[in-house]
C-alpha cells in the first residue's frame, strides 16, 4: 500500500460514553488506522472530520442524537460514509433499520474486536 499517512482515511468513533469510545479507538489505532473520537453525534456533525472520515463506528444508543438518527441525518445531507454500528443489545428492529438505511454491519458487544477490524479493513480497502 503506497502513499503517505495523509492518504489513509480516518475512522471516526462515537461511543455511548467516553470510555467506550476511547476503548474502541485504541483497538483501531493499534491496528494501524488513524482514529478520531467524538463525544456525541452533534460534535461529529459540527466537525470538519465529516469530510475525511472513511468509516464511522458508533453506538446505536448515544446521548442526544442516536446513532440511527445520525445515520439518517448524514444520508439526507448527502454524506455517504460507511457505518458500522456497535450495540449492547441485539434489537432486531434496530438492526434491520440500520442495515436497511445502508449500514455496513451492526455488531453486538462483546462481538470481539476482530470482527470490527475485519469490517474496517474491508471498508477502507474498497475506498
Amino acid at each position: 500500500m503506497g502513499g503517505s499517512l495523509q492518504d489513509i482515511p480516518f475512522v471516526s468513533v462515537i461511543g455511548a460514553n467516553e470510555s467506550a469510545g476511547w476503548t474502541v479507538a485504541k483497538v483501531i489505532r493499534e491496528a494501524g488506522f488513524r482514529v478520531k473520537v467524538f463525544a456525541s453525534s452533534e460534535e461529529f456533525i459540527r466537525s470538519d472530520q465529516i469530510l475525511c472520515t472513511g468509516c464511522l463506528v458508533l453506538d446505536v444508543q448515544l446521548p442526544g442524537m442516536t446513532g440511527l438518527q445520525l445515520q439518517s441525518h448524514l444520508a439526507s445531507a448527502g454524506y455517504h460514509i460507511p457505518i458500522i454500528f456497535i450495540t449492547g443489545s441485539a434489537d432486531d428492529r434496530a438492526q434491520a433499520l440500520a442495515l436497511e438505511m445502508g449500514a455496513v454491519d451492526l455488531l453486538t458487544k462483546p462481538s470481539g474486536h476482530k470482527a470490527l477490524l475485519k469490517e474496517i479493513r474491508l471498508i477502507l480497502k474498497s475506498a
